[in-house]
């Protein structure tokens, strides 16, 4: 038997871009085609993968890196049979389980019970297994209460509790996971990273997909990171996040229409995001240490949104959260017509260290409850030592300090006898 779990050889995958599915064709259809294609011939093609190749041994713990649209996903979905490659194939050896998307396999009008036994049958499980496991699924998925409730009342964030929580209990041989741990809260995350190190651990293979570089590193032993839907670098996960986040280009304008990594029921959409200075003429690829800034996110609204929320996150360039702002903590919402608009926030003196961070975004159509866009993390903002008059400031961004500057003030040593035994 091969020593490898998963086995990627000369992996392409190709997307007609608005092609329709010829079987579902009317004669209409048919006919505006042929005079389009009488006006021009032109071919729109994207490549998401081209000739990738891969293995990965048994027990492995492998992350896949890179910025939206590298091919992360689109390898995922090949390996989990959800979508068939152009050219090459994938070999997997063993019982696979995935989670790629909230609720992957769940029924909506059966009861998170009932999904439990259809999930492990649809992974392979007999009815025993999943018996056995039973109790360790709820437990670890903390919806007890609601086991017997139809999951299409489950919030999205016990829809991912419980869909995980089957996934990685119902002992598959290869887990493939993708950013569905956005969803979950921190103490959330922390437990899923745990779990998937006990599969790794226990000799079975963990393929995950993450802008979390500090996740990626906690629980992968090797990394790829992932540029134009080829294979860029292959190896040690912590050579392989040094190269990326070298590499990454950093923007002051940056446009989110095409960006793939969001999440929310869309009802409206943040397209665009800017950094400008404090007085909001000047725009910024850099912020000095120290000096306030503003960020001016651009929405779309599919429909009107009545009491709305804009927020907004700084994130270490590992995913490390520093922190966030809503305007809904503030007593400020916002009533969206249908349509475009711009919304700005202003960050009073941050004191962050000098260093690369990166944007988490969000617009709540219900405030502090649900988020109808969520993009977890964008772009990249550097910030730099300025003229700010601090101490040592060029030890700040060694890292050793931590990522905020606090202006303390130390009394006089006062003489006499301390505190007795």
């Amino acid at each position: 038997m091969s020593s490898n779990a998963v086995v990627v050889e000369g992996l392409s995958k190709r997307y007609r871009i608005g092609a329709a599915h010829t079987d579902y064709t009317t004669l209409r259809d048919r006919l505006a085609g042929m005079f389009r294609r009488m006006g021009r011939a032109e071919k729109r093609e994207i490549w998401a993968l081209r000739d990738v190749n891969l293995e990965i041994p048994q027990g492995e713990a492998l992350g896949l890196i890179g910025h939206n649209g590298a091919g992360k996903s689109t390898l995922l979905k090949i390996l989990s049979r959800i979508t068939e490659p152009t050219e090459g194939r994938a070999l997997l050896h063993g019982r696979v389980a995935s989670l790629l998307e909230v609720g992957t396999g769940f029924h909506p009008e059966l009861t998170g019970r009932e999904n439990i036994f259809l999930n492990g049958a649809i992974l392979g499980m007999t009815r025993a297994e999943i018996r056995k496991n039973f109790d360790a699924i709820v437990a670890f998925s903390e919806v007890e209460k609601f086991l017997d409730t139809p999951v299409k009342h489950y919030s999205s964030g016990m829809y991912v509790r419980l869909a995980f929580a089957v996934a990685a209990h119902l002992t598959p041989e290869i887990l493939l996971v993708d950013e569905v741990l956005a969803v979950g809260d921190i103490e959330f995350q922390r437990r899923c990273l745990g779990r998937m190190n006990e599969v790794a651990r226990s000799g079975r293979t963990v393929v995950f997909v993450s802008h979390n570089l500090d996740s990626i590193e906690r629980l992968c032993t090797k990394a790829v990171l992932m540029r134009r839907g080829t294979v860029e670098i292959f190896g040690p996960t912590r050579d392989v996040v040094a190269a990326y986040l070298a590499r990454t280009e950093r923007s002051a304008i940056i446009d989110l229409t095409a960006f793939s990594g969001r999440s929310g029921e869309g009802r409206a959409q943040i397209m665009g995001v800017e950094l400008l200075s404090a007085d909001g003429q000047q725009l910024l690829d850099s912020i000095p240490f120290g000096e306030s800034f503003r960020v001016r996110m651009h929405y779309e609204a599919k429909e009107r949104l009545s009491g709305a929320s804009f927020g907004f996150g700084l994130l270490s360039e590992k995913g490390a959260r520093i922190f966030i702002t809503e305007s809904f903590e503030l007593g400020i919402t916002y009533d969206l017509e249908p349509g475009t608009g711009k919304v700005e926030c202003e960050i009073h003196s941050p004191n962050v260290v000098p260093g690369v961070y990166r944007l988490e975004l969000w617009l709540s159509d219900i405030p502090g409850v649900r988020a109808t866009d969520h993009l977890a993390s964008v772009g990249e903002i550097e910030v730099t030592p300025g003229e700010a008059d601090v101490r040592s400031i060029a030890t700040l961004a060694s890292g050793v300090r931590g990522f905020v500057y606090v202006d303390c003030a130390w009394g006089e040593l006062s003489k006499g006898p301390g505190r007795q035994p």
